[in-house]
């Protein structure tokens, strides 16, 4: 259905997204050797429903700060127009390179959501991050992120989407587990494309 004088804006995908809840790409980081400091390979799968479509890999600084940007570039540049929303395995990826959740959202025009198996230690995690360049901006952008709240199995947070739709994205993209299937199989083809094998579960 189109809408007169909306057109392609953010409001009408929005709208689209929340009909359908299909065609999330989930993003998740290599593993990597803690002794070295090059790029850090991050891979993202497409997913419609549970279903693989497209695998789609970058690279990121290793406790750098550009995440956000490359997450919007591979969405951009690989065209891939028909993704709806953005799923993370935690706020960070290879070691504390913070994605900027509410920007990425906007700058796509569509909602992420963060995953995770278990509310995580931040005391612990922010006192680490001290000695980490840029720490005070990653804490900032940790911070407005907002607290992990429990939903369903897992702990989430939101940007760009209500509890109630970040639960039925859940329930359209988890068929293994508690782990959406889009953040599972970014996280088994990191592993090979690094290692040679998988790591572990997601």
């Amino acid at each position: 259905m189109q809408i007169a004088g909306v057109g392609s804006s953010p409001i009408l995908r929005h709208m689209r997204w929340a009909r359908r809840l299909s065609n999330v790409i989930g993003f998740d980081d290599a593993p990597f050797d803690r002794a070295s400091k090059g790029p850090v390979a991050l891979v993202g799968t497409v997913c419609s429903g549970p279903r693989l479509d497209i695998v789609v890999r970058g690279h990121i600084a290793r406790d750098g700060d550009d995440a956000t940007d490359e997450m919007v570039r591979l969405v951009s540049e690989k065209s891939l127009v028909h993704v709806r929303a953005v799923m993370l395995q935690g706020i960070t990826a290879a070691g504390f390179n913070v994605v900027d959740i509410h920007r990425l959202s906007e700058t796509l025009s569509m909602p992420v959501l963060v995953v995770m198996r278990r509310k995580p230690k931040m005391e612990l995690f922010l006192k680490a991050m001290t000695a980490v360049a840029g720490a005070t901006e990653k804490r900032r952008l940790i911070e407005q992120a907002g607290e992990p709240a429990p939903l369903g199995d897992v702990w989430v947070q939101r940007a760009g989407l209500t509890e109630a739709e970040a639960l039925r994205m859940l329930e359209n993209t988890t068929a293994h587990g508690v782990i959406p299937e889009p953040l599972r199989l970014a996280h088994i083809i990191a592993g090979g494309f690094t290692t040679g094998k998988s790591r572990g579960r997601a």
